[in-house]
């Protein structure tokens, strides 16, 4: 790749336009391997840019709000302060729920304009989804209303309202004192009241200020700072357990190498090519996959619990360098979602609960409510595992695993355009921002890499060996990802595919009104911990569900990104077969008689 121009795979284009789905898959799957996507550098600059602007922000204004805590030169000798990690947490919560954060610029296909949430949470008659719409009173309806966007207002000068707080004064503990002090308790209440409100009506808002790990947090800070400091690293301890406990699949080898493949600081091309058992006829993970996937879900496992309870002040900094060097390895990377911040963060907080207050520990904890409060986390996570279809990955701490919910939005040829021109949205369609970049050849292709990308993981086998089943010419449909409709019509993703589910589609139906057969959407559950299947759904907007049924894992990591001859892999039906929506007529541009 280079530093201001992509590096786009080379294709006969004599022959391109005439080659079937999986004929692309199979000649761009290679094109992976050795350069992921081909994005030039001066895109992940960009990211390593934004991450120092969130650090200096949040050191900027801790260090002017916070009277007595001393200027940005003289961070050296408060950044252990308690106060330091409460405005931290905040100002993070304001940056990732203005869309600054996970699922933001061109990594993301975020281009013009490269940040959703704000630009559409501010107005009124966007798209919102309702976690419980049908349960939940006064949450019903898909349309964004003034009441709702002056409810996000509130929570945005909510979490203003604390990163300005003053501390309350010195503080003296027997393991804690502070001539500083930190913010009273009360100061967290509406933000704490706030959100949740705000995500009973919008549940992409509400992941997208990532309240597994910061509303959390937050929630801590309503107790005594001993107490508080010694949860919130059992708090880090779930992350991570949480995070290992998701990678415990046949998936993950899967991740990991496709991950690499992509990740810019690694330009070996051996390397790339042993991370699969023999490029370019076998791109299943290889051995050396198999034990990078495993060694880091040790390291999940074994070094976090280290720092929770080693006496030994040597070995607990010996375990904050290892966890340190983890989340640098992972922000290297440059994952899918671009979590860069959230990696930034929680190199913060090894530091800081761990190597500034490495002698708590949780002994401290003595209030019921906060081991409740750290018991009904844990819960979620457990849930989540065993229930996916119930919880979102993202309060289940199922990061990094590829065991997502997963979707494909099939739209006849002509179709798709109604998203653009009958659903009030900011962004334009995808094609059209990637034009600007790549040309419209270049669009094209980059999307196929995108198609090549999803079915390089275990899942996207799946979803295009069930496109058969959903149509009956797969070249007469433009086929996108779930993630990017979501991301156009929401304002925000992260590889969440309970938001581009059936839910979303009932409110793109509201207001495109597709006939049977224009679009259909094949929808992918995750893998529940304790079976060795994922549930499938094929639903038609105008007809509902056409078919559903389960897939094995086994089956899907057994194939080629290209899947075999036939194109399909086995399932086991729940419903009967239903007819595959027949290709028509292609729809008219809007506004052609």
């Amino acid at each position: 790749m280079g530093f201001i121009k992509p590096r786009l795979p080379e294709i006969d284009e004599s022959t391109w336009a005439g080659k079937g789905r999986m004929d692309r898959i199979r000649e761009l799957a290679p094109f992976w391997v050795e350069h992921g996507f081909g994005t030039q550098r001066v895109i992940h600059v960009l990211y390593g840019v934004k991450c120092v602007l969130y650090v200096a922000g949040a050191v900027g204004l801790t260090s002017l709000t916070t009277p007595g805590l001393g200027g940005i030169g003289a961070i050296g000798d408060w950044w252990t302060e308690p106060i330091v990690f409460q405005k931290a947490v905040a100002y993070t919560i304001l940056f990732e729920i203005l869309g600054l954060g996970c699922g933001s610029g061109p990594l993301t296909l975020r281009i013009s304009p490269p940040i959703g949430g704000v630009l559409y949470w501010l107005r009124p008659g966007t798209v919102r989804l309702a976690p419980w719409p049908s349960r939940i009173p006064l949450t019903g309806g898909t349309t964004r209303t003034v009441g709702d966007v002056l409810l996000y207002a509130g929570v945005l000068v909510s979490t203003v309202w604390i990163v300005v707080a003053p501390p309350t004064g010195p503080i003296a503990t027997p393991l804690v004192a502070s001539d500083i002090g930190v913010i009273d308790g009360w100061r967290f209440a509406p933000l704490l009241v706030l959100l949740p409100l705000l995500g009973l009506r919008d549940k992409a808002i509400f992941l997208a200020a990532r309240p597994e790990h910061y509303l959390l947090t937050t929630a801590l800070f309503l107790f005594p700072v001993e107490q508080w400091l010694a949860a919130a690293q059992l708090g880090m301890l779930l992350l991570w357990w949480g995070a290992a406990t998701s990678k415990l699949n046949r998936h993950f080898p899967f991740v990991v190498s496709i991950m690499i493949s992509n990740a810019p600081l690694h330009m070996s091309t051996w390397l790339k090519r042993r991370l699969y058992r023999r490029f370019p006829e076998d791109l299943r993970p290889s051995a050396l996959s198999r034990l990078l996937a495993h060694g880091g879900t040790t390291i999940e496992y074994t070094v976090p619990l280290v720092l929770v309870l080693s006496p030994n002040r040597t070995v607990t900094l010996v375990a904050v360098a290892v966890m340190v060097l983890f989340h640098l390895h992972i922000l290297s990377t440059f994952p899918m979602g671009v979590p860069m911040e959230w990696n930034v963060f929680m190199i913060f907080s090894t530091l800081f609960l761990f190597g500034a207050h490495g002698d708590i520990g949780p002994g401290q904890i003595s209030s019921p409510w906060l081991v409740a409060i750290l018991a009904a986390a844990a819960a979620v996570v457990v849930l989540g595992n065993l229930l996916p279809h119930r919880i979102s990955f993202l309060p289940a701490m199922r990061y990094y695993a590829g065991n997502w919910a997963t979707s494909v939005w099939c739209f006849r040829k002509g179709a798709e355009a109604r998203i653009d021109s009958d659903i009030k949205k900011v962004a334009p369609s995808i094609r059209t921002q990637l034009a600007s970049l790549y040309g419209e050849d270049g669009a094209d292709l980059v999307i196929h890499i995108g198609h090549a990308w999803r079915a390089m993981h275990h899942h996207g086998r799946a979803l295009n060996g069930l496109l058969p089943r959903a149509l009956d010419d797969i070249e007469a449909y433009d086929i996108q990802e779930g993630e990017i409709i979501a991301g156009a019509v929401l304002g925000w993703n992260f590889g969440d595919g309970h938001l581009h589910d059936e839910q979303l589609l009932r409110a793109v139906q509201e207001r495109c009104r597709f006939a049977e057969g224009e679009l259909r959407v094949i929808m992918l559950e995750s893998q529940p911990i304790h079976r060795q299947r994922q549930h499938y759904r094929i639903v038609d907007a105008a007809s509902g569900l056409v078919e559903e049924g389960h897939v094995a894992v086994v089956d899907m990591v057994g194939h080629q990104p290209w899947l075999d001859a036939s194109g399909t892999i086995p399932v086991t039906l729940i419903t009967p077969v239903a007819q595959p929506a027949v290709a028509a007529e292609p729809v008219p541009e809007p506004g052609t008689p």
